[in-house]
């Protein structure tokens, strides 16, 4: 909810771009507080 209440979404298309674009950013660029890390790299931490 946090990308989507920013947003006047106008189409179904629009709406799952949103939304895809914000699990990616979630996955893989969201700096994590406990661990100052993104989960990408947590998770090439551990791979290693």
């Amino acid at each position: 909810t946090e990308c989507v209440n920013r947003v006047k979404i106008q189409s179904y298309e629009e709406a799952r771009k949103l939304i895809d674009d914000y699990i990616f950013f979630y996955n893989h660029q969201r700096i994590q507080t406990k661990t100052k890390l993104t989960p990408l790299e947590l998770r090439c931490q551990f791979s290693t």
